[in-house]
């Protein structure tokens, strides 16, 4: 992703909006966030049908911005052939950036597809287009909700990481100390490359603890009883998370963490109080 980094590494992940309004949102979203100098965009993967479709709208929409953008592949439940033809596409079209993930079995899809786990995707990845692309592989510093332990969940990352990955972006996460764990085990291992922390900001605590829940992120107990004070105030929510967050945030980067990867939930405002008060 660009040789030429700002003096704060961000980048940015959208999700592909399924409506029209949905769409114009996401336009206004990316001209905010592509003011800041991010190193790059991604946009998440629908791996099958319509979902698909707006992926590849969304891919070209970003891409719109002039800021290299790196659209999520996921193998499971594709075939060869069809991720095959996606990367020719994105290559045609200028892209040279991927974020390789293994991703969830989509809902109503009977096969798992050829390629069952992202260190397969990475290799197959290379044998196509050789270096033409940077990959970017997911990292889980408190384990994958998958895993049986963290030192098996490391084994995996680092099978992705020697396939041929160039960085990692983690799932998110709220505790300083969980990454830089993450990353000293991995580079025990031999792992050399950026490992870069999601950061997630705190908008809306129902949503969060739903999205945790399910991706196996810690929110730890003093932010959940904080939260859960504040009731139905937004001001409030947003308030304390901003200041959560952006302090998770320094503690990363003043620890040597590489940049930030922000989840947007295709949300500026959040986002851009957090790097403002960063860059201030």
């Amino acid at each position: 992703m660009s040789s030429q980094q700002p003096p704060l590494g961000i980048s940015f992940e959208f999700f592909p909006p399924g409506t029209e309004v949905g769409r114009e949102k996401l336009l206004q979203v990316r001209d905010a966030l592509a003011s800041r100098q991010p190193r790059f965009f991604s946009v998440t993967y629908g791996a099958g049908g319509s979902t698909q479709a707006r992926t590849r709208q969304a891919v070209r929409a970003v891409g719109e911005s002039g800021i290299t953008t790196a659209p999520h592949l996921s193998c499971i439940g594709s075939e060869k052939a069809q991720l095959r033809e996606l990367l020719a596409e994105y290559r045609e079209e200028g892209h040279d950036s991927l974020v390789a993930l293994r991703g969830d079995m989509p809902s109503g899809m009977a096969s798992i597809g050829e390629l069952r786990y992202a260190n397969e995707l990475v290799e197959f990845i290379r044998e196509e287009t050789g270096d033409h692309f940077d990959i970017a592989v997911a990292a889980y510093p408190e384990s994958h909700p998958q895993a049986s332990n963290l030192d098996r969940d490391v084994e995996n990352f680092v099978r992705k990481m020697h396939a041929g990955a160039d960085m990692a972006i983690t799932q998110y996460f709220f505790t300083a100390e969980a990454y830089f764990h993450f990353v000293d085990k991995a580079r025990a291992l031999g792992v050399e490359k950026p490992i870069i922390p999601g950061i997630m900001p705190i908008v809306n605590y129902t949503k969060l603890a739903r999205f945790s829940d399910a991706c196996g992120a810690e929110i730890p107990r003093w932010i959940r009883k904080q939260l859960e004070s504040y009731g139905d105030d937004a001001d409030a929510i947003a308030e304390f998370g901003t200041e959560v967050v952006t302090r998770l945030c320094q503690e990363l980067l003043d620890g040597g963490a590489p940049g930030l990867h922000f989840y947007t939930l295709n949300q500026s405002v959040p986002v851009l109080k957090i790097v403002d008060q960063l860059r201030a």
